[in-house]
């Protein structure tokens, strides 16, 4: 069987070798990945290691079953969570450890994968495996961000920063669950594809440098209900101005690094509440495929061509996922 591995370097990023599969042990299943997507944190991880399979985001057939395990069988589709240790309940550095194409936890850039039984969802037959290989980390994100401990209500305003894969799933979601959404992009082209979804207002940043003030305009000085930062430090403090008093921001970007100084007095004066959000566990998942979901697919990569894939997320010129054919 045959699978990548990371170089460590830019360029190539991969390498395609020969493996031999290996039956799963109690408790776990062998999942003959079909589909495998791409998100920005792949582009990270591509240069700082090396000797992995990389990828998190991958859907497939049951091919083999070890003891102890109930409710799948050998033919079943399925897609694999992003985290398979983290099934439920609270985060954990164990549950995270887990994560799926990251140092120590190879990925689903492969023929053939073993994973507990536990960290994988059943899919429909109206889901393609392209579409059930979209969710797992993107789609999960958005679920988080909008639905953990304060849930998006109907009727109320959400504030999403970009036209990336977790903000086009927040888009879908937050449609569904009756908010009004407004979107920064920096196309008009992205902002066309975004209303289509049913954003009610796009922002083009590079037509209008001061969106925060025009979030507001939008709002009647107000303020968005919920803001979606997946940029991070570059635009905390324009979206905690977006923001209204009272509000509360999920916060998961990492584009624009890790560091930067915080308008700390406006959480505190507008008693905003931020919240970091990392992927979601299995049970989240499940929910979401259940909500039967249409992801966006960009482009379709053979699985010779990979590394092509990994050169156009680093782009930034697609709209919705990248997704890699691993099988037919």
């Amino acid at each position: 069987m045959r699978r990548y591995t990371l170089t460590g370097k830019e360029s190539p990023r991969l390498e395609l070798g020969a493996f031999e599969a290996v039956q799963p042990g109690h408790g776990m299943i062998s999942v003959d990945i079909k589909a495998a997507s791409l998100n920005y944190r792949d582009l990270i991880l591509s240069t700082k290691f090396s000797d992995v399979v990389p990828l998190s985001d991958g859907a497939g057939v049951v091919a083999a079953v070890g003891e102890g395990v109930e409710g799948f069988a050998i033919g079943d589709r399925v897609v694999i969570g992003f985290m398979p240790g983290w099934v439920e309940g609270e985060f954990s550095p164990a549950k995270k450890a887990t994560s799926l194409g990251g140092p120590g936890m190879d990925g689903v850039l492969t023929e053939r994968l073993v994973v507990p039984a536990t960290g994988v969802v059943h899919i429909p037959d109206s889901m393609t495996f392209e579409e059930a290989a979209a969710l797992p980390c993107a789609g999960v994100t958005a679920w988080s961000a909008l639905f953990e401990r304060r849930p998006v209500q109907p009727g109320e305003t959400v504030l999403l920063l970009g036209t990336g894969c977790v903000s086009v799933f927040a888009l879908q979601l937050a449609k569904m669950a009756g908010a009004r959404v407004v979107m920064i992009s920096s196309s008009d082209e992205k902002a066309q594809r975004a209303r289509a979804l049913g954003a009610d207002e796009v922002i083009n940043y590079r037509a209008c440098e001061d969106w925060e003030n025009e979030v507001l305009r939008l709002t009647d000085a107000t303020g968005a209900d919920l803001a979606i930062d997946v940029v991070g430090p570059a635009t905390l403090n324009r979206t905690l101005k977006a923001t209204r008093f009272g509000g509360r921001i999920s916060l998961m970007g990492v584009i624009s690094g890790f560091d930067g100084p915080i308008d700390t007095g406006s959480i505190l004066e507008k008693r905003i509440t931020l919240q970091g959000i990392y992927v979601g566990p299995v049970a989240t998942l499940k929910a979401l495929v259940a909500t039967g979901i249409k992801p966006q697919i960009d482009q379709l990569f053979a699985f010779e061509d990979a590394e092509a894939a990994y050169e156009k997320l680093g782009s930034a010129s697609h709209f919705g996922k990248l997704v890699i054919q691993v099988a037919c």
